[in-house]
Formats: structure tokens, C-alpha cells, sequence
């Protein structure tokens, strides 16, 4: 029988040297906190000289921390948070778009919950999510053994959350439909600072995954955080920001108390560039969300963590990107890096390990910028030092010219040249799988009810209620890609308007007068003739009928086969002429 003090040295010798990073610092492993705020850019804090709005708890924590300045995500959310847990890039992950059928992660991808679940951390997820919301693609499917969070990119607008309000609203708890009051952020904050006081008290490691809907729109908040800015700009979406501030604050008391401020790696930034507040403060930087000049992607990433021996705080102006923070993050907590397919090796971060302890000089390096519902060609951001090559031709100098305001190509032919071709390289990996849509599945175990809506329709832009109000999709609507998992006859029930509404067919549902979801430039269009619903899916078509004054269809379709297959439901008239798609389609196994 080998000897307690044998097996741990044969331990450590099998240990990777990587793993070994948190030990030498601490007694036990370090627990890490991700915050992330939604559509809010580099220029909505006072810490970067914003003259209006006042962020004195993450300015507070800014002078604390080491700060990314050249740090780059997705311009738009689900792609960002796609990048985030993966550490691949958004059009190798799958998770191209916030809408279109393109949400979804392909299956089989390792996620941060999933490394640091296998390492002994607990998990946990509280706020947006924005990844899917059904298997096998919600949040505790990919690793996050407790998660508190809501559907689709935020309350209210979006068509899964159609009406539900982000105060007194609902949530989901580990899949469960649940209701919370108060404001939505107060409850994220609340719910992971309940969470992690759990886990301290158990003397388990924690990943804390924070992801805040605000100050996302609709900017709706508490009175006392929007009055501070009447007049002054965009008062309700700066309040929504000095909420967070405020929580933010109380979070970091919280860590004090509990005795982890030290050693717990707090890692804050935003999911993509500026909004509501660029005509305030842009930080310099040119345009805002959804574009791939700066102002669409350059974000702050500011990392505290006192034990980790990270130096002092300090600005690092190294090219990063987000998807750098999971091999980094594994380096710091002991935690084994993922195990990756050959073809994906290319789009993977870099570990920032290093960097930020200050071991190793800044590397030359070249990354990509790209997303989108169709991603195209050269539709992109290549970053390479100092240098910015936008949609293949516009070349950027933001050293000497932050604000892009000069185009240097002509000047410059040899680094466009050399950004090109590294582009094509990338692109080259990449283009042969663009046309794979990652399935939804239906008839799992694991959720024997799924309730699908127009967001994941594939090609159309319908994942907020104002889209779901004009009857986007044409006569037919558009189709979801499914993954059909058990053989069997499948009952799909088909709605114009969401359940919870308990509006018609054939109503012209309007929300109430005093709603934030009113919005006279919405043309709500109604359909009073429906007479007829149909079902496609895996070359069966089934017709059943629909009376307009019922508030739903339902169609059975037998003997369907497991494996992928494209659903397609929609609405027709007593004549037979086809109307509008189906927005929202319950599926069950009988």
C-alpha cells in the first residue's frame, strides 16, 4: 500500500504545471465572479470621463483592478456571451447572432461551467443568459448547476418574455417557472449573493456567472435611479446604470463581509459597445453596438484579484479578446484547459495568465472581430496591434487616431495586405460550416414540454414583440431546425399571441395603454379570418382546423422518426390562402 506522502507526490508530479497556478498563492482555490452589464459602452462610467452619469462603485473598483484597455467583444450580445463560455470564436461556436436560429452553441463544446464543475467548483448563473431556452440548450444544460434566469435577451420586449415585466416579473430556477418582486436587478444581485454566501459557508469553490438584462431597453427602473438625470441625457437608461452601480457596491461590501474579497477573481465587463448613451459619451471611440468599428466592440475588462498576485492595478493596452478569459481563467484556478477538436484550435483564446502577472512581454498577435445572422465575407474587424482593417478595406490607426476618423489604407498598402491575408486564413475554416444550423430538440426527457417562438425562426428577425405585433415572416412565417429525440406521435399546439396573453387567433392583441410595450409606431395586424392551421416537420404536413375566436390550434402528427428535421407552422383562411405564420408552438410527446 503506497504511502499518504508517496501518493502526493505522484500526484503532483501528474498534475499539470498550469493547474498548479492557484497553490502556490493560496490554501484553497480561488472562487471567480463574472459581471457583466448589458449594452452599456466604454463611455457609460464617470471613471472613463463620462460629464453626466456618476458610477462611483465601479469607478471604485476600476482604480482597484487591472484594466484591459484594448479589449474586444462581439458587437451584439449572445455572440459575446457564446464567446465567453467557450473561448472560441462566435462563428466557430456556433452562437452567430441574437436571433435567427443562430443563439445556439454547438453541442459537444466545453463551457467554463462545465471545466470548473469537473474541478470541484460549484456554479452558478444569475440574470440573462441568452443562449436558448430549451434542451439542450439552457443554462443548466451547459454546466451551471444552479441558474436563475430569464428567456430570450431580456423582459417585456422580447417575444419569449412578451408582457412579462422587469418589475415583479418571473424568472426560471434551474428550468422552473417561478415569480420574483421588486426590480429585476435587484433580484439578480440578491439571488447569486444568497448563492455564493451558500457556497462559502460550505467552504466550496464558486464560478459566479452575474449577466445583468439592464441597462439593456426597455429602460425602466426605480424612480430614485432615473430622477438624479432628468434632463440631462437619457435619464431612464443612465438610471438603469446607477442601479447596477449601487448593487455593484453592495456586492463588493458582501465579499468583504464574507471574507472572500481577497481571493475571489472579480471580473467586470459590458457584452458589446455603446447604445443609449454614445451621444452623451463615446470615450472617444467611433459608432456603437452592432457595428465593427471600435465604438461596437472595444469594452471595458477590468480583473481584481489580491491574492492572485497580479500586480498592482494598473492599465495593459495588449490587444484582448474575450475569448481569452477562459483559458485564462483556467490557468489561475488549477482548472485543466478544454480538450479541442483540431479545426477548432485556430479560433481559440489565449491565456492571459502570464500577461497579467506581469511574466511575459506582449505578444504579437492578430484576432478577429465577426458575427452576424448571415455572416459574410469580409463583414468583419481584424485587429493587429495598433491597427484596425474594417470590412476588408477601411484601415485604422487608433493609436494615433482613436476615433477612426481617417481611413490610411492608401497609405498603408503592405498592413492591409497582411491583415487580408491573415483573414482569409480564418475565414477559410470557418465557411464550411456556416450553413449548419444547431438544432432545438423536441421529444427529450429532459424537457418533455418545449415552447417554441418566432425568435428561432431561421433567416427572420422577429425576437421582440413589435416584430410578433406586425406579423413578420410573410403568409407561411419561418421554420425552426429541430432535433427530433424519441420516435413517437407529436402534439404541436399553435398560437398567434403567447399563452399568458389568453388573446385570440384572430385578435389584434394590443398591450394596455399605460404599458411600456405600447408603441404607436407599432402596426399591430390581426387576422380574423383564420379558419385552418398546418404543421410541416420531417416531410409530414398535417392541416387541422382553427376557429379565430379560439386562442390556439392543435395538430397532431404520428409516427415521426428521431433525427433533424424542420418544422414549419402557419395559418390559413377558410379559402385556403395562407395567412401568417405560427409566433409561438407548443410541442409534446403523447
Amino acid at each position: 500500500m503506497l504511502s499518504p506522502r508517496l501518493v502526493a507526490l505522484l500526484t503532483l508530479l501528474i498534475v499539470p504545471a498550469a493547474s498548479l497556478t492557484w497553490a502556490a498563492d493560496s490554501p484553497r482555490k480561488p472562487n471567480v465572479l463574472i459581471v457583466m452589464t448589458d449594452d452599456q459602452g466604454l463611455g457609460d462610467f464617470s471613471f472613463m470621463g463620462n460629464p453626466v452619469l456618476k458610477t462611483p462603485h465601479l469607478d471604485s473598483f476600476a482604480k482597484e483592478s487591472v484594466r484591459l484597455t484594448d479589449f474586444h467583444v462581439s458587437p451584439m450580445c449572445s455572440p459575446t456571451r457564446g464567446q465567453l463560455l467557450t473561448g472560441l470564436a462566435a462563428l466557430r461556436n456556433g452562437a452567430t447572432s441574437v436571433t435567427a436560429g443562430r443563439t445556439f452553441l454547438r453541442p459537444g463544446l466545453p463551457t467554463l461551467p462545465e471545466l470548473f464543475a469537473k474541478s470541484g467548483y460549484r456554479t452558478g448563473l444569475f440574470g440573462k443568459w441568452h443562449l436558448g431556452d430549451s434542451y439542450p440548450h439552457r443554462p443548466q444544460d451547459k454546466g451551471f448547476q444552479e441558474s436563475i434566469y430569464h428567456l430570450g435577451w431580456g423582459q417585456l420586449n422580447s417575444t419569449p418574455e412578451f408582457d412579462h415585466p422587469l418589475i415583479d416579473g418571473r424568472y426560471f430556477h434551474n428550468g422552473e417557472e417561478k415569480r420574483y418582486t421588486g426590480h429585476c436587478t435587484d433580484f439578480w444581485f440578491d439571488s447569486a449573493m444568497a448563492w455564493m454566501k451558500q457556497c462559502a459557508a460550505k467552504d466550496e469553490p464558486f464560478l459566479c456567472y452575474l449577466p445583468t438584462n439592464a441597462p439593456h431597453a426597455p429602460h425602466i427602473d426605480l424612480a430614485k435611479y432615473i430622477e438624479p438625470y432628468q434632463g440631462k441625457g437619457p435619464a431612464p437608461f443612465f438610471g438603469m446604470i446607477a442601479h447596477i452601480d449601487q448593487r455593484f457596491g453592495d456586492l463588493d461590501k458582501f465579499l468583504t463581509e464574507q471574507k472572500l474579497r481577497d481571493n475571489t477573481i472579480v471580473i467586470f465587463m459590458t457584452d458589446n459597445g455603446g447604445t443609449a448613451g454614445v451621444s452623451t459619451f463615446n470615450a472617444g471611440l467611433r459608432a456603437g453596438k452592432t457595428t465593427y468599428y471600435d465604438g461596437g466592440h472595444r469594452v471595458p475588462c477590468w480583473i481584481r484579484w489580491p491574492a492572485g498576485k497580479i500586480g498592482e492595478p494598473r492599465d495593459i493596452a495588449t490587444p484582448t479578446q474575450n475569448i481569452d478569459l477562459l483559458p485564462t481563467l483556467c490557468d489561475f484556478c488549477g482548472v485543466p484547459q478544454p480538450e479541442r477538436a483540431a479545426a477548432d484550435l485556430p479560433y481559440q483564446g489565449q491565456s492571459l495568465a502570464a500577461l497579467l502577472r506581469g511574466e511575459q512581454e506582449p505578444a504579437e498577435r492578430k484576432f478577429v472581430v465577426q458575427y452576424g445572422q448571415t455572416p459574410k465575407k469580409f463583414e468583419a474587424c481584424v485587429v493587429g496591434g495598433k491597427w484596425r482593417l474594417v470590412k476588408g478595406e477601411e484601415l485604422y490607426d487608433v493609436v494615433a487616431d482613436r476615433a477612426q476618423a481617417e481611413n490610411v489604407a492608401p497609405q498603408h498598402p503592405d498592413v492591409v495586405k497582411s491583415l487580408r491575408d491573415y483573414y482569409e486564413g480564418w475565414w477559410s475554416g470557418l465557411e464550411p460550416i456556416l450553413s449548419d444550423f444547431v438544432p432545438q430538440s423536441i421529444g427529450a426527457r429532459e424537457q418533455p414540454v418545449v415552447e417554441l417562438t418566432s425568435g428561432d425562426w431561421e433567416g427572420i428577425y422577429a425576437d421582440n414583440t413589435g416584430f410578433v405585433r406586425e406579423a413578420v415572416g410573410g403568409p407561411t412565417g419561418g421554420h425552426w431546425h429541430l432535433q427530433i429525440e424519441q420516435p413517437g406521435d407529436y402534439e404541436f399546439t399553435l398560437r398567434r399571441w403567447p399563452a399568458q396573453t389568453k388573446a385570440a387567433l384572430g385578435a389584434k392583441y394590443e398591450p394596455s395603454a399605460k404599458s411600456p410595450a405600447n408603441k404607436k409606431q407599432i402596426k399591430t395586424v390581426g387576422f380574423p379570418t383564420i379558419a385552418g392551421a398546418n404543421v410541416s416537420i420531417a416531410g409530414k404536413e398535417q392541416s387541422g382546423d382553427a376557429k379565430a375566436s379560439d386562442t390556439a390550434a392543435t395538430i397532431v402528427v404520428r409516427d415521426l422518426k428521431p433525427g433533424k428535421a424542420i418544422l414549419k407552422a402557419w395559418f390559413q383562411d377558410a379559402a385556403g390562402k395562407n395567412l401568417c405564420g405560427a409566433f409561438f408552438v407548443t410541442v409534446v410527446k403523447k
